[in-house]
C-alpha cells in the first residue's frame, strides 16, 4: 500500500512517543521508507536506537550533528518527504511550528517541506483546552496542516478528557489518506449503502439476511481515500465505521430509505450496496398472526420500500447511480432488467452461487453492467473490487 512512500515522523517529548515505535513498524511492514526526527526531549521518553532498528536509518536529534548523509540534512529530509506527521505533538512544539519558529531540527525540517503535514495533538487535557492552544491550533489550520482531533480518556497525568493521542493504527490511516491515492475524486459528494436491513417481527425476532456490510464498507473507504465526501448510511453490521466518512447507523428499510431519499438530491455519486431486506411484516394485529404448529408460524408479509426505484425516478442531471444485485442463475440477464428499469448508470452483479463472492466473504467476483457494456473482474479482495468500481464510475462519468 506505501510501497515506494517517503514518510517522515516527528516525535516530540510527550509520553505517548513510545507509540509511535508501533506505527513506524506498520509503515516499514506497508513497504514505506520511513525517517524519524526526535527532539531532544522525545529522547528522554524512547531511545532513538528503537527508531533506527525499526526504520534502518539514522533517527536525527541535533540540528549540528556531523554525522549524517545529506549534505544539507534538513532540507534534504524536507525534499525527500512525501508526508510529514508530528506524533505526539506537544503543546510546545505546535506553538513554535503555528508561528513558523525554526530552533531544533524537526522544526526547521517542517518549515523547509513543501509536503503535506499532519499532527497529532498529545498533552494535558488543560493545555490542550487552553484558548492558546486552541488558537494555535486553528494556525495551523490556517496554514494547509491537518490536525487529528485528540481522543479522551485516562491519561498519563491522572486527568480525565481530551488530549490522548490516537492508536498508532488510526494514525496509519491518515498517513495512508494522505499519501496512497490520487484525490481523483475531490470535492465530489458520494452516498454509500451498506450492510443488510432488519424487519421486526415482535420484540424477540426479526427478518435480515447475511450480507456483512463488508463491500460497502470497501467502496466508502476507498471513496475518501480517494478525496470525496462520503456518507454512508449502514445496517447493523459488526464492522467499525471506517475512518474519514460520516456514518449514519439505521435499522429497518424504512430507516434507509428515508435516510437516502432525503440526502440523495446533494450527491454527485450513489452506490446502493445495501442486501436492503424486501419484505416486512405487515402492521397487522397480534390475534391475525396464527400458529401453524409448534415450530412456525404464518406471518403476513408486505414489500418494503424500493429505494433504488426511487433514486432512479430522481436521478439529477450529472448524477450517477450504481446499483448491486445479488442473483443465483441468470446473472446477466436478470441485471440487465433491472439496470433498465431502476433507470440505473451501472449495476454490479455477482452469481451467489461462486465460490469466493458475495455475502460474508472478504474477496468477490462481480461483473459491471452498463447499458452497452460488461465488464468482468476476476477473484480479488473487496478493496480492490471498491477501486476497479471507482475507475470505471469515473470513466464513465466523463
Amino acid at each position: 500500500m506505501l510501497k515506494g512512500k517517503h514518510i517522515l515522523l516527528g516525535v516530540t517529548g510527550g509520553i505517548a512517543s513510545y507509540k509511535i515505535a508501533n506505527l513506524a513498524s506498520l509503515l516499514v511492514k506497508s513497504g514505506a521508507d520511513v525517517h524519524v526526527i526526535m527532539t531532544e526531549n522525545a529522547t528522554n521518553f524512547i531511545n532513538p536506537i528503537t527508531f533506527e532498528t525499526l526504520t534502518g536509518h539514522k533517527c536525527v536529534v541535533d540540528t549540528f550533528d556531523r554525522n549524517f548523509e545529506f549534505k544539507v540534512e534538513h532540507v534534504a529530509l524536507a525534499q525527500l518527504a512525501d508526508v510529514i506527521m508530528v506524533a505526539p505533538a506537544t503543546a510546545n512544539v505546535i506553538a513554535k511550528l503555528s508561528h513558523g519558529l525554526a530552533d531544533d531540527m524537526l522544526t526547521t525540517t517542517i518549515l523547509a517541506s513543501r509536503a503535506p503535514k499532519i499532527i497529532a495533538p498529545a498533552m494535558n487535557t488543560g493545555m490542550y483546552e487552553n484558548p492558546v492552544t486552541q488558537d494555535n491550533i486553528r494556525l495551523l489550520q490556517h496554514y494547509g496542516m491537518e490536525v487529528i482531533t485528540p481522543a479522551c480518556g485516562h491519561l498519563a497525568c491522572g486527568d480525565n478528557g481530551a488530549g490522548k493521542m490516537p492508536e498508532p493504527e488510526t494514525l496509519f490511516q491518515y498517513l495512508c489518506k494522505a499519501v496512497t491515492h490520487e484525490k481523483d475524486m475531490a470535492g465530489m459528494k458520494v452516498l454509500v449503502t451498506a450492510g443488510p436491513t432488519q424487519e421486526a417481527i415482535d420484540p424477540v425476532r426479526y427478518i435480515t439476511n447475511h450480507s456483512s456490510g463488508k463491500m460497502g464498507y470497501s467502496i466508502a473507504k476507498a471513496c475518501a481515500l480517494r478525496g470525496a465526501d462520503v456518507t454512508l448510511v449502514s445496517g447493523r453490521t459488526s464492522l467499525e465505521a471506517p475512518l474519514f466518512v460520516n456514518t449514519v447507523p439505521v435499522i429497518s428499510a424504512k430507516d434507509m430509505y428515508e435516510e437516502v431519499t432525503s440526502r440523495s438530491a446533494e450527491m454527485d455519486i450513489i452506490i446502493k450496496a445495501a442486501a436492503v431486506a424486501d419484505y416486512r411484516p405487515c402492521n397487522v394485529a397480534d390475534e391475525k398472526i396464527k400458529k401453524k404448529d409448534d415450530d412456525a408460524m404464518s406471518i403476513p408479509l408486505e414489500r418494503t420500500d424500493d429505494i433504488l426505484k426511487y433514486l432512479g425516478e430522481h436521478k439529477k442531471t450529472g448524477q450517477f447511480l450504481c446499483g448491486f444485485s445479488m442473483e443465483t442463475q441468470n446473472m446477466l440477464e436478470n441485471s440487465k432488467k433491472k439496470l433498465q428499469k431502476k433507470n440505473l448508470d451501472m449495476i454490479v452483479a455477482n452469481n451467489l452461487k461462486m465460490q469466493g463472492a458475495g455475502f460474508e466473504t472478504d474477496t468477490n467476483i462481480v461483473t459491471m453492467i452498463t447499458e452497452d457494456q460488461v465488464f468482468e473482474l476476476e477473484l480479488m479482495s473487496k478493496e480492490d473490487v471498491a477501486f476497479r468500481l471507482l475507475d470505471k464510475i469515473l470513466e464513465l462519468k466523463k
